[in-house]
């Protein structure tokens, strides 16, 4: 296969024609599976082809063939992708306010959930909030959290369980007032 690259490179068209139907159906499985979009798998083997026909003259054979493909296919689903999340999206409805209403995450905090816990969290010892926000919120590892502090991973984790009890305690309600007829240090009867 790697062979086939290479003559292809040269520009051998039989071998380039070898090449594209011995990995056809492997690129286009590993575009569908990277990109979950088995019915737009084919215009992305198509693209990943485009890149591939168009570098084989630099193509110098260090790797396999195949790996060589696999990684223009890997950076043409990642190209796709960021193309996608900045395009803006068309709407396919004449009424776009109520689907966009719709589409709306309905189990998210709101705005004073939301003002709630970033005041909460002012409120925690600057070096606490710091080890909370990383772990907890942005899913750094307990590790990756130390190095950041530079400080020891135990320091973290004590730094997090502290954190917690403060928010716990801070959200924690405060005890109902005693009914208004009863009397303090009155028994009842």
């Amino acid at each position: 296969m790697t062979d086939w690259a290479l003559a292809a490179g040269g520009g051998d068209r039989e071998a380039a024609d070898r090449f594209v139907r011995a990995t056809y159906e492997d690129v286009r499985r590993f575009v569908a599976y990277l990109s979950s979009d088995a019915p737009g798998a084919d215009d992305l083997a198509q693209e990943t082809y485009l890149r591939a026909m168009s570098g084989l003259a630099r193509f110098a054979g260090r790797s396999c063939a195949r790996t060589w493909l696999m990684s223009i296919a890997r950076r043409v689903v990642i190209d796709r992708h960021r193309a996608a999340a900045v395009r803006p999206r068309t709407a396919d409805t004449a009424d776009w306010q109520t689907a966009a209403e719709r589409a709306q995450p309905r189990h998210l905090p709101g705005f004073e959930e939301s003002a709630a816990v970033l005041d909460a969290l002012r409120r925690l010892d600057p070096a606490r909030r710091q080890a909370f926000v990383l772990t907890q919120l942005l899913g750094a590892s307990y590790e990756e959290a130390a190095a950041a502090a530079d400080c020891p991973i135990g320091t973290v984790r004590s730094r997090v369980a502290r954190a917690r009890r403060e928010l716990a305690g801070q959200w924690r309600t405060e005890p109902a007032d005693p009914a208004p007829d009863a009397a303090p240090g009155a028994s009842g009867g």
